[in-house]
């Protein structure tokens, strides 16, 4: 088949990756796109995926997003039409779910959030979706995919960490970045201001938890702002020294096996984290997903939500790795998704 695969955001990039070579194996063909948020192009680029860039993410306000999405839709449908393309491989990406019904082909989504709003569009605009076996039936009742979505044992994270081994030579990124072995290494990734789960939530942890930790002299936060301007932002109000932004895109999954511990106000850093077996707490603010609370019971989450209940987080070095090694999760999603 000629497969289409869209990166709308920054964590498509190491998942779809992770499926390319299996499906090229095959015989497949990838077309891939890409649009301009977060990290997503440059994670592309430095994997020397061959992307044609589309589209910007609309920001904050409903109009500018119905506008970002309407220009985008457009762009992709004058990029696909005569392509040939068979099936379209998303991670609830909008836009290409939308062209892809719009010029007849078929189509898979995958998604692991329940609450994200748009997910009453694009589980209908789909062919087929493909989801964790967390995922809860009343949500997919919802959308009005029930009949037509298959689940998998696991979590999205596991088809590409379920064989992760760190690098020992990032030890050399790290200490460019000021830390050390003696160091106890903290990561943190901010919320998504601009997501549509995010409207009307205000994370006021955050700047809490960065105080706190920053406090302590042997500690390192490595801070990894998703926008620019938010980057910019908490550089204004966190100025201590031991905070550190980087200023090029860093291996993630390096970084977080590096990490002693792992603060996220988003989704995927955080079950990255605990995938791996990194001690890893939630600041998310909006409603949590049922995967997560899957990971609270396994022990691999902690849920932050209070003053109190960031006091009793005890910041040591982590004695080592505690994978999940999820390992048959990658084929079981290669063969959803490739069911005809």
């Amino acid at each position: 088949m000629r497969i289409w695969i869209d990166l709308g955001n920054s964590p498509h990039v190491p998942f779809f990756l992770a499926l390319a070579p299996e499906l090229e194996r095959r015989g497949h063909e990838i077309l891939w796109t890409a649009r301009d948020y977060a990290q997503t192009v440059e994670l592309a680029r430095k994997a020397e995926l061959p992307v044609e860039v589309f589209g910007t993410h609309g920001g904050k306000g409903i109009l500018q997003k119905g506008l970002k999405y309407g220009g985008r839709v457009l762009e992709l449908a004058r990029w696909a039409r005569g392509k040939r393309i068979d099936r379209l491989l998303s991670h609830n990406s909008h836009e290409p779910l939308a062209v892809a019904r719009l010029l007849g082909i078929e189509s898979v989504n995958l998604m692991d959030y329940e609450h994200h709003p748009m997910n009453h569009l694009s589980f209908r605009l789909a062919s087929r979706n493909v989801v964790p076996v967390s995922f809860p039936d009343e949500f997919l009742r919802k959308f009005g995919a029930l009949e037509k979505t298959k689940k998998f044992d696991g979590i999205k994270e596991d088809v590409y960490l379920a064989g992760f081994e760190p690098d020992p030579a990032f030890r050399d990124e790290l200490a460019a970045l000021g830390v050390g072995p003696e160091n106890l290494l903290v990561v943190v990734r901010p919320h998504a201001a601009e997501a549509l789960y995010h409207r009307g939530f205000v994370n006021e942890i955050l700047d809490e938890l960065l105080d706190r930790f920053a406090a302590d002299p042997n500690v390192r936060i490595v801070l990894l702002p998703r926008k620019d301007y938010q980057g910019e932002e908490l550089r204004r109000r966190h100025p201590q020294p031991n905070i550190v932004v980087p200023e090029r895109v860093l291996d993630g999954a390096n970084l977080l096996a590096a990490a002693d511990f792992v603060f996220s106000g988003g989704g995927t850093m955080n079950r990255e984290a605990a995938a791996l077996g990194v001690p890893t707490a939630t600041i998310f603010a909006g409603r949590p997903a049922a995967l997560d609370e899957y990971l609270f019971r396994e022990g691999r989450l902690l849920k932050i939500e209070s003053s109190a209940d960031l006091a009793k987080i005890k910041l040591t070095k982590k004695k080592g790795l505690n994978p999940r090694r999820g390992n048959d999760v990658r084929a079981q999603v290669l063969e959803l998704i490739l069911e005809s």
